[in-house]
């Protein structure tokens, strides 16, 4: 009983699953079904939305197309437009020139039309005029022959004789002439010559300086000359070698005095002591240093006060080394006158006479500026200021004219032109005025030079610098030619040479230098 209970309930709960599952297939077939339908709808509605907004936008498309197509057919129809135009233009310039060329032409035939009629005139008048030359001639001719008859001489005879008659009166009326010329150019010339050099030298005026031998170096305070002198006074000895200027440190407040004959070694000195105390590091190494930057500087001024003076007195295509030549000038003197302000004096003075007497006011500028360039001589010669000059001024291409106004302005040479005595009397005019030169100050300085000079003659001497006035020579020699024990007979035989040679007042002290250096770098 319970089994079967048990059965019916078992096949009984089969039975619910198994019509519970073929429920639910039903049910869920239902539901598919159903999906499918939405889901078939919704696609049939977006397919008509989408050929809707399809169609919408190919007629966007359409209208787009239709508006560029008119624009590029407006824009193609301007184009054609300027084009024809442009060839409108064209052919009318062509038609205007064609209009040109054809009146050119009418006038150019018309004008050969008229020169080949002026020609034949011309041909016709020409034969005219020949014809009536022949006939003159055969006129004259008989004339001639009927004169030679008459008079009994030939035509050549009367000409000789009509000839030496007009010589005659016309060498007598000459001489005449002359005579009252040469005498009235003898009572006007000297009134004439003193009116035209006191224009010049009345239109010329400027101030005089005398060179001096000394320079006075301003310091700020009394306390710079120790750092000057240096312990032992090593730094006034090595800028005194490398100068070659005396430096005197005395009780004269605030300054220094530097003493030398040569005012380029002078102006050395003084701008390189310059540099020193304005930096402050004053020793032998920096010394040597400084001096010789400063030598390179003075050699770039030289060339600048060159360029600068030639530029002021408007000189120009002169050579580089004869601008170099005027601008060393500037550190020479003539008897104690700066030698470039008297080249330029006279340069000035050379042009105002030369205009006064109707000549080229530039060629004796030129002259008047180079006249004296042979006083500033790189080495030592035996020819005459003015000859050295004219050398120069030949090798480096200046004209005949100034050449033989610097060769003759101290008559040396002959003068070829009038340019050479107007730069002889304006070097007068310049060096004669008052207080302009000192002619006891170039002998000095003409002394302290011979003195160097007789120093470089003896073999093993690198540098030698007259000091003291004259009253000291100072020798340095190179270490590795003179010894110690050579130094000492070198300095007596100089001191030997001086007084057999040369004369001068007092004494004058030798001092040979020889020191040995070692120089290496580290790299």
């Amino acid at each position: 009983m319970e089994t079967t209970t048990i059965i019916n309930i078992a096949i009984g709960s089969a039975l619910g699953l198994v019509i519970g599952l073929i429920v639910r297939k039903i049910i869920d077939k239902k539901k598919g079904s159903e999906i499918i339908r939405n889901a078939k709808r919704t696609a049939s509605s977006r397919v008509k939305a989408a050929h809707k907004e399809a169609d919408a936008i190919k007629k966007d498309k359409i209208l787009q197309a239709k508006e560029r197509f008119i624009e590029l057919k407006s824009e193609h129809e301007k184009v054609i437009l300027t084009r024809e135009k442009k060839i409108s233009d064209v052919e009318k310039r062509l038609r205007d020139k064609e209009s040109q060329l054809s009146s050119a032409l009418d006038k150019h035939k018309k004008l050969n039309k008229d020169l080949e009629t002026k020609e034949s005139d011309f041909e016709h008048r020409l034969e005219f005029l020949e014809k009536k030359q022949q006939e003159v001639e055969k006129v004259h001719k008989r004339q001639v022959e009927q004169l030679e008859v008459i008079s009994g001489i030939s035509a050549e005879e009367a000409k000789e004789q009509l000839i030496s008659s007009l010589k005659e009166e016309a060498k007598s009326d000459a001489m005449s002439y002359i005579q009252d010329i040469m005498e009235e150019a003898k009572l006007t010339a000297e009134q004439d010559a003193r009116k035209v050099i006191l224009n010049t030298i009345q239109r010329v005026g400027v101030e005089q300086s005398i060179e001096n031998c000394v320079s006075v170096f301003n310091l700020e305070s009394d306390d710079v000359k120790g750092r000057i002198i240096g312990r032992e006074g090593r730094n006034i000895r090595a800028l005194e070698a490398a100068t070659g200027v005396e430096i005197i440190v005395d009780d004269t407040p605030e300054a220094i005095i530097l003493s030398c004959f040569d005012p380029v070694r002078r102006e050395v000195a003084r701008l390189a002591m310059h540099k020193l105390v304005t930096d402050g590091r004053i020793h032998p190494a920096r010394v040597e240093e400084v001096v010789n930057k400063t030598e390179k500087q003075i050699n770039q001024e030289i060339v600048e006060v060159g360029k600068r003076t030639v530029v002021d007195l408007g000189i120009h295509g002169l050579h580089p080394e004869l601008i170099k030549t005027v601008g060393r000038m500037k550190f020479r003197s003539s008897y104690g006158q700066n030698l470039l302000q008297h080249s330029r004096e006279v340069a000035n003075l050379c042009g105002i006479m030369a205009v006064e007497l109707g000549l080229n006011a530039k060629v004796a500028k030129r002259a008047g500026l180079l006249h004296d360039i042979g006083k500033v001589p790189d080495t030592e010669t035996e020819l005459p200021h003015a000859l050295l000059g004219m050398q120069w001024a030949e090798k480096y291409g200046e004209k005949p004219d100034v050449c033989n106004a610097i060769g003759a302005h101290h008559d040396e040479i002959e003068m070829k032109s009038l340019y050479a005595p107007i730069v002889q009397v304006c070097d007068a005019i310049s060096g004669a005025r008052p207080g302009a030169r000192r002619q006891v100050l170039d002998s000095y300085i003409q002394r302290l030079k011979d003195l160097e000079d007789l120093a470089f003659g003896f073999t093993g001497v690198q540098k030698a610098y007259a000091i003291q006035a004259g009253r000291e020579l100072r020798v340095l020699v190179e270490s590795g030619k003179v010894n110690d024990d050579k130094a000492a007979e070198l300095s007596f035989s100089i001191s030997q040479k001086i007084q057999n040679d040369m004369t001068y007042p007092g004494q004058v002290k030798v001092t040979v230098i020889r020191e040995t250096r070692a120089v290496n770098v580290a790299k």
